[in-house]
């Protein structure tokens, strides 16, 4: 009796030792592996073995710290509602279901499964891989890219288990220079896998990708993938039906990339539409596919037969790609009812028109400057720190313009400025930012600018059109005409009660910021690669700029400085110019002059140019009248270092 009663004190300790801290109930009070015990703990990491058999996950969070395994003989279940929170350590943090195991993700329309690390960052984890049994043109058990997984077989119904409704944030972390993870990977995935309601958003690599295999998809919601939305290679057979693809940001590769041989896929239903252009459906090799009710709208080019592969493979609604065709006809793809998106869509907001009161963009949404957007006289616009702005590239149509009596409050931060880009940010691709003003200009009251038509000039040189804060402007230029061009920030007659702080122009066709007259005067100026003058001015511009920086490192820009007309003597401090590529440093036409501070300039084959031989006295640099022959290289350059707010271009 003794030995039975410690019997069951000890059976009873042990128990109840077995009980979970975390209050996730255990999956084994007697656990088989140490991949058990961390799921226990709410923690996936290790590998699930066939010892370790069918397993569910029966609590509503979890923590993927490293890589988690399924091998084969292992299943594991995810209930709906449940979410995976990866760290945010690149590849050493997946999902992986390996040949044999399975994975059935049970999420519902309403209460889907969500696996995303902390912030959803692109390239912060590995995302979900699948290897199968089915064929490939790679052979019987090939090696992934991604962790050497072995895949691929003579199966073609093979299944690896059921997903639906699952939404992927954040993955593509880099292996190498040619290989990323994917959202999720198929490899030889067979037709008897179930996938339906899927999202994948903030991929640093693609949405999902097939490396031959059989399986098909139903419903896929693909947002802002750096590579490709939706990728094959190595034979894929199967069938995308319902697919949506929605591209906001700049930088990513194609709607669909296709490669190698053509096991002809499916893909039925496929809306895609982008505000950023770039490539929309691009074939490799002998790829091909029939794709049937097509519907594309926003990109520079629909049909890419990248390696000249025949556009028969290509059949889109019953006829062979026509790379000139629109393919804007089909029916868009109904996605109201995928409630496993909802409220997880990036919302975008068409900005055109003319404003008339007063209106505040912010950073949770990205704006889409589709046409003319016109701040009128007693109009003010503001536009919060971080906020984006992406300009269609359809040249001088497309602008933003603030007129005499309207306002503008650009807030943006060094951690978050203001971005007004178009989506490839090539030169000339929209006609940037202008701002009319009230104060004096040698045009006279009430001129005509050469941008719009607009009206500007008057008699108030206190003038203030708003306050513009660390703001960021790409792809700026488009061609008027002949004569005139759209530039970066074009600042006409705008008075001194405006206030412009860091502002950086890059890959500009024409000026990176020009002024018509005023008396504004601006403060941290970065300028890059503007094919035309960095800083341009005419009609008696009389203000200041102070910490300026021009990088010229492409051919055929004119000057870093054009000075124009009337010498009202604006002022120059602390202004580095560095030429690559020769050119002339500061020009002066007509009358034109200036008074420098501590001028730096490097590589220039010019480095002052009186073009209409005005007199020399009428620019001082460093308290003495300029000369053609002084290199005006031991001034102290700009320190930019510290001027992380212009990205790419530092």
């Amino acid at each position: 009796m003794f030995k039975l009663f410690s019997a069951l004190i000890f059976t009873g300790s042990l128990l109840t030792s077995c009980s979970s801290e975390s209050g996730i109930d255990p999956i084994d009070p007697n656990p088989a592996s140490q991949t058990i015990e961390n799921i226990n703990k709410g923690i996936l990491n290790g590998t699930l073995t066939k010892d370790d058999g069918k397993i569910t996950l029966t609590s509503n969070s979890y923590q993927l710290t490293g890589s988690f395994i399924v091998e084969d003989g292992a299943e594991i279940t995810i209930p709906a509602g449940t979410t995976i929170t990866a760290d945010a350590k690149g590849v050493d943090v997946y999902f992986a279901v390996l040949k044999g195991g399975k994975v059935n993700i049970n999420g519902t329309n309403n209460n889907p499964v969500l696996m995303t690390s902390t912030n959803a960052a692109p390239g912060d984890w590995g995302g979900l891989t699948l290897c199968g049994k089915a064929t490939t043109t790679a052979g019987v058990d090939a090696e992934a890219e991604v962790g050497g997984f072995k895949y691929g077989g003579d199966d073609d119904t093979d299944s690896s288990g059921s997903i639906t409704n699952l939404v992927i944030k954040g993955t593509g972390a880099q292996i190498s220079t040619e290989s990323q993870y994917n959202g999720i990977s198929f490899y030889a995935v067979g037709s008897g896998t179930t996938v339906e309601n899927i999202a994948v958003f903030d991929g640093a690599d693609d949405g999902v990708e097939f490396f031959g295999g059989s399986v098909s998809i139903k419903n896929l919601y693909l947002e802002n993938l750096q590579d490709d939305a939706i990728d094959w290679t190595e034979g894929w057979s199967g069938t995308v039906e319902n697919s949506y693809i929605y591209l906001t940001e700049p930088g990513f590769s194609t709607v669909v990339e296709a490669d190698k041989d053509n096991a002809n896929p499916k893909l039925i239903n496929l809306t895609a539409k982008s505000i950023v252009g770039g490539t929309a459906l691009q074939f490799k090799k002998l790829s091909g596919a029939t794709i049937t009710n097509l519907y594309l709208d926003g990109f520079d080019k629909n049909i890419d037969m990248v390696d000249n592969g025949p556009l028969a493979n290509v059949i889109i609604d019953g006829q062979a790609a026509d790379e000139s065709k629109d393919y804007n006809e089909g029916s868009e793809v109904e996605i109201t009812s995928w409630n496993f998106i909802n409220g997880q869509t990036v919302p975008v907001e068409e900005l055109v028109g003319e404003l008339t009161g007063n209106k505040t963009l912010s950073s949770g949404i990205t704006y889409n400057l589709t046409g003319s957007y016109i701040v009128k006289s007693g109009a003010k616009l503001t536009i919060e720190k971080g906020t984006n702005i992406i300009a269609d590239a359809k040249g001088t149509d497309v602008y933003l313009a603030v007129l005499k009596g309207g306002q503008i409050d650009i807030q943006g931060t060094a951690d978050e400025p203001v971005i007004m880009s178009s989506g490839n940010a090539k030169p000339g691709d929209w006609g940037g930012l202008t701002i009319c003003g009230d104060a004096k200009t040698t045009a006279g009251n009430d001129a005509e600018a050469e941008v719009g038509g607009f009206i500007y000039g008057g008699q108030n040189d206190t003038d203030n059109s708003g306050s513009i804060k660390y703001l960021v402007i790409k792809g700026t230029g488009a061609q008027i005409s002949t004569e005139s061009q759209y530039n970066g920030v074009s600042l006409y007659a705008v008075g001194s009660g405006t206030v412009l702080e860091n502002i950086a122009v890059i890959n500009g066709a024409d000026d990176g910021i020009e002024f018509f007259g005023g008396t504004v005067s601006a403060k941290n100026i970065y300028l890059e690669n503007n094919q035309d003058d960095a800083v341009d001015w005419t009609e008696g511009w009389s203000g200041t700029i102070t910490n300026t920086y021009v990088k010229h490192t492409i051919e055929g820009f004119s000057t870093a400085v054009e000075a124009d007309k009337d010498n009202a003597n604006p002022k120059l401090i602390n202004f580095t110019a560095i030429s690559t590529t020769g050119g002339i440093a500061l020009q002066f036409k007509k009358q034109s002059g200036a008074t420098f501070t501590n001028l730096y300039l490097e590589g220039y084959s010019t480095n002052v140019d009186m073009k209409d031989d005005g007199p020399l006295g009428n620019v001082i640099i460093d308290g003495e009248a300029a000369t053609t022959t002084n290199p005006y290289n031991t001034g102290t350059q700009v320190d930019i270092s510290t001027w992380s707010w212009f990205g790419s271009g530092n």
